[in-house]
């Protein structure tokens, strides 16, 4: 007999599933055996916890631009899921949750692990959560969470009772009240109109000192960015989900945006007098130019988006390259003298941070442990960053060969995201080297869970090689930095302090590699080690905690503040790294 699972793991590989990412459960058991029956059309991964199924859903459509799938059982698996679905959610990434639940007859007995699934779901799938309960639902309800997925860019929730699982699956003729369905989804051209395109480009050709704000809308249109910038004489900066869209190595990339940005995009922002932004809604509007002083054009698909951040002008919905290509023929040179100012923003930056990563003490920079991955990372690899400092040294320091993706929990800062974004990353593509960026207080949360995970399965993998390097330094960093710029307050041990662990030896106990550095002058040799490797490798880095996360050309009071914290708690070390960062930055003014 051919029963509802069958039937829910048919419509997924109509759908073009070939993974579902999961954790058992008595509630999802006939799925459990649909799958199996499914044999090798359908891949079933394991987690060590659901909630690191959703990021890997989660990660998945990040890396593949599909829809991502997880599976969990009713109760705790459910809530368990919650967290990974949020990031799908407000990166606004393509997810599907199959949710199992409990008998049909036991719903409102208070059963065991009986909860109230359509209320649990009802925001983080606002979009579409449906619960299943006839056999001739299954296509319709499928299909209309795939399609609302890839519609909204956001996750859906298909619930399933026990009971209705195990339903026989019946091929009911169409009628009143049974709806006909198919596994369809088109995509629509989405252009401004010309008479907009016109207006946008007057206000460009205005400009005399424009720069571009690129976020991850702007995914495919490099090249077009690139000529945009070329003849409006323009600098960009990146949104943190932006930062693999630009060229990095070329003369008007500012880097990064933001309180873990560079000066020169703090700079750029400053002194701009037009800002194009170009499938961006980044969120720290503080870094943005004052209002008034930048009249703004906004290229995004979602009309939503469109002066959600910064007043706008000129608002343009429509794919980022294709507007693009129709602005370009209507825009002028600019020949003045700011494409030069760019450049010495550019140099400035440059000449900064080779000064920060120079700045060694005895102890483990871990700025320069990430910068030195630049030289190391293969040209194929994919990249997944943690929450955390280690955040602030991928978005100043890593400098991405061009087409290697990189991902994070952006918009939700999830800790623990790193080792599920990479696993997702490695199914999808086995030939793909993964480099993961966590810190301690992430890796300690979930991550050495999920190395378990990696080594269960990195031998079946073409490439092996799965780097993970971890920041060491027994401290909440991000926070602590934050408790003191934020709120003038010192580090509080007892909430901050992480404990002691040994990440090389422990993976080594796994049957992986493990790097044990601490020393500034053996950072080329772990990358290399660990790069060559023939097995998955976890590099312990044991950083020092006291290089500051101080917000690019931060204001005086600010820094004041963070200094009065660092007194306090007589963090001498970290008051002269926090001097010699400022003195670095007024030393070179762009």
């Amino acid at each position: 007999m051919t029963n509802v699972a069958d039937g829910i793991v048919d419509r997924l590989q109509a759908w073009g599933v070939r993974r579902i990412y999961g954790y058992a459960g008595d509630g999802i058991d006939p799925l459990l055996a649909a799958v199996a029956r499914a044999g090798e059309r359908m891949e079933l991964v394991t987690a060590r916890h659901e909630e690191m199924a959703a990021f890997m859903a989660s990660g998945h459509a990040k890396y593949t631009g599909g829809v991502g799938v997880c599976l969990a059982t009713q109760g705790p698996g459910a809530v368990h899921l919650l967290n990974g679905l949020y990031d799908a959610k407000l990166d606004r990434k393509p997810v599907v949750a199959i949710v199992g639940q409990v008998m049909s007859t036991a719903r409102g007995s208070s059963y065991q692990q009986e909860i109230d699934l359509p209320t649990l779901f009802k925001d983080v799938c606002a979009q579409y959560s449906q619960t299943l309960t006839t056999s001739e639902q299954v296509e319709a309800v499928l299909d209309n969470a795939f399609r609302t997925a890839v519609a909204t860019s956001s996750p859906t929730c298909v619930i399933v009772p026990h009971d209705v699982q195990q339903a026989e699956l019946t091929d009911e003729p169409s009628g009143h009240g049974i709806i006909p369905s198919s596994p369809a989804i088109a995509f629509p051209r989405v252009i401004p109109r010309e008479a907009d395109l016109d207006r946008a480009a007057e206000l460009l050709n205005d400009g005399e000192r424009i720069a571009l704000l690129v976020g991850q809308g702007a995914a495919g249109a490099r090249a077009e960015i690139a000529e945009i910038a070329e003849v409006l004489g323009a600098g960009i900066t990146t949104s943190l989900l932006g930062k693999p869209v630009v060229d990095e190595s070329s003369r008007w990339a500012c880097g990064v945006m933001g309180h873990l940005g560079t000066t020169a995009s703090a700079d750029l922002m400053r002194e701009c007098d037009t800002l194009l932004i170009v499938g961006s809604n980044d969120p720290w509007t503080e870094f943005y130019p004052a209002v008034g002083q930048a009249r703004a054009v906004q290229i995004d698909i979602e009309t939503r988006n469109l002066g959600s951040k910064y007043p706008v002008e000129a608002p343009l919905a429509g794919d980022a390259a294709e507007t693009l290509r129709m602005l370009l023929p209507r825009l002028r040179r600019n020949n003045t003298s700011w494409r030069h100012e760019v450049d010495s923003m550019v140099s400035a930056w440059k000449r900064i941070s080779a000064e920060r990563l120079a700045s060694r003490t005895t102890s483990l920079d871990p700025q320069a442990v990430v910068a030195g991955l630049s030289s190391h990372i293969p040209e194929n690899a994919q990249v997944a960053v943690d929450v955390g400092s280690v955040v602030y040294w991928y978005a100043r320091f890593l400098q991405l060969p061009q087409g290697v993706p990189a991902h994070l929990s952006s918009t939700l800062a999830s800790m623990g995201s790193a080792i599920p974004y990479g696993l997702a990353a490695k199914f999808a593509d086995p030939r793909r080297p993964i480099i993961a960026l966590a810190g301690d207080g992430a890796m300690q949360m979930n991550g050495n869970s999920e190395l378990i995970t990696v080594a269960h399965h990195w031998r079946k993998w073409e490439d092996p090689r799965f780097v993970v390097l971890v920041l060491n330094n027994q401290d909440l960093a991000e926070v602590s930095w934050e408790q003191r710029e934020m709120e003038g307050d010192s580090r509080f041990p007892p909430s901050q302090q992480v404990p002691l662990f040994p990440f090389a030896e422990y993976a080594r106990l796994l049957g992986l590699g493990g790097v044990r550095l601490d020393k500034n002058e053996d950072i080329d040799q772990a990358w290399r080690d660990a790069l060559t490797a023939e097995k998955p490798v976890v590099i312990e880095a044991i950083v020092d905690r006291d290089i500051p996360l101080l917000p690019p050309r931060a204001s005086l009071e600010k820094w004041h503040t963070m200094r009065d914290a660092l007194r306090r708690e007589e963090a001498d070390n970290a008051v002269h790294a926090l001097d010699e960062q400022r003195e670095q930055e007024d030393k070179h003014p762009r």
